[in-house]
């Protein structure tokens, strides 16, 4: 991969978007709109999650520079403004394509979407609120892939990502130092447990399946940190719960009957972690 390219990939760590697209096919699948316009809303989602990203880092440039020295812009490899430049350019491609494939409706749900996520990187992330501003932002992702049917319909789906994405945020919050105790992780271990055993018991065989997955591969990392929550570790379970999504995702699009598209949708799960190898998603 040439140089300028795996830095881009770096800066928005590009892999860890194969847990955004499963959001708007569960938001749809539960809207009752899963439609081929749910590609593009999917996009949509993706270039809001980049910027994120890309933002993400220019906030952080100064304490990058101290605990991770080998991110893009303390090493280097791309400057601060051109950093801020890039997730400008994403916020407005997710915006455009939000409009596009969706029309007002996805537009009206994309907009505070994307003020969401530049909010949590600008504001809340070092902050009590960090977990539910991320969360809003994973939970908003649901409703805009809803947009063109009854979102009201999709709000148990978008809360159950939420309620994930509040785990994982939790967490990173310790990747750096690690430690705290067993006390987080016990807690965040006993809400993945409970989140898949709700969407288990309102599907089938399949729904089953893929809640049992998304608990064993996340649920494995967490249990981890009960005896030893060093940053490594902490860090190795914030990326199970990243690429582990897509099998919750799936899950919640078998319930709502869709099982094909939810069977497609876990299928990036595997694939999200042989590329976490490669590109961190932390």
């Amino acid at each position: 991969m040439k140089a300028p390219l795996r830095t881009l990939v770096d800066l928005v760590r590009a892999p860890a978007a194969l847990s955004v697209p499963g959001d708007a096919v569960a938001g749809a699948a539960a809207a009752g709109s899963l439609s081929p316009r749910t590609a593009g809303l999917a996009g949509a989602g993706v270039c809001l999650y980049w910027a994120g990203m890309a933002a993400n880092d220019w906030a952080d440039r100064d304490l990058d520079a101290v605990e991770r020295p080998e991110r893009p812009i303390p090493s280097g490899r791309i400057s601060a403004p051109a950093a801020l430049g890039i997730a400008a350019g994403l916020t407005a491609a997710g915006l455009g394509l939000a409009a596009r494939s969706g029309g007002a409706r996805a537009l009206a749900v994309a907009v505070p979407l994307a003020a969401a996520v530049w909010a949590y990187d600008l504001r809340l992330k070092n902050t009590a609120a960090g977990p539910a501003g991320m969360a809003a932002c994973r939970a908003l992702d649901v409703l805009l892939g809803a947009s063109a049917g009854d979102p009201v319909r999709a709000m148990p789906a978008a809360l159950a990502v939420a309620a994930h994405t509040y785990t994982v945020t939790e967490l990173s919050r310790r990747e750096v130092a690690g430690g705290g105790g067993a006390a987080l992780p016990a807690a965040t271990l006993a809400a993945t447990a409970g989140l898949a055993a709700a969407v288990a018991a309102r599907g089938g065989t399949v729904t089953a399946a893929l809640a049992g997955e998304y608990a064993t591969s996340y649920g494995r990392a967490q249990a981890r940190l009960l005896a030893d929550p060093a940053a490594p570790r902490v860090r190795a379970a914030v990326g199970a719960g990243i690429t582990a999504l897509p099998a919750l995702q799936g899950a919640l699009a078998a319930r709502a009957g869709h099982t094909w598209a939810g069977l497609a949708v876990a299928a990036a799960a595997p694939l999200a972690r042989l590329l976490a190898r490669k590109v961190s998603p932390t």
